[in-house]
């Protein structure tokens, strides 16, 4: 099925919401889908939809240094395995490029092992930094510089 990559609005960000499990499971991420950020950084909150829905988002914004900040990418459970994220990255490496940013981050827990090698698959940095969510909270923090090229699994 195809789907087309464009901006997020507050009407996709309460659907994913709906939807939440499909895309997250038993992990209830709802608290960190900011609307703030599909108000205001619109142009770097991305969905990826198809006939059948959303199939899979991103959310991010740039900083004022030029850092595309990717605050969470997700695909449904029937889309994973079909380079969907691959793509989300693209676009979303693309739009923060056109505002200028110079580089890419993101973060997860330690334990998140699918992000990690998800976020190494195309070609991250991935860092342990100590107490970056707070003290005794250590975060898997990735890093790399654009233009984001076509990394292959």
């Amino acid at each position: 099925m195809r789907t087309q990559i464009t901006s997020a609005g507050m009407a996709e960000l309460h659907q994913v919401l709906a939807d939440h499990h499909r895309y997250w499971g038993e992990r209830d991420l709802r608290p960190l889908h900011l609307r703030a950020l599909v108000q205001e950084f619109g142009e770097t909150c991305l969905v990826a939809r198809a006939e059948d829905g959303i199939h899979g988002y991103i959310l991010g914004f740039v900083t004022p240094t030029g850092t595309g900040y990717v605050h969470l990418i997700a695909t449904r459970d029937d889309a994973r395995g079909t380079g969907l994220g691959r793509r989300l990255y693209a676009a979303f490496a693309d739009a923060a490029q056109r505002q200028g940013a110079l580089r890419l981050k993101a973060i997860t827990s330690l334990g998140n092992t699918g992000s990690i090698a998800f976020h190494r698959s195309l070609g991250f940095d991935a860092q342990t930094v100590d107490d970056y969510n707070g003290p005794g909270q250590a975060m898997v923090v990735f890093r790399r510089a654009l233009p984001f090229d076509a990394v292959q699994p």
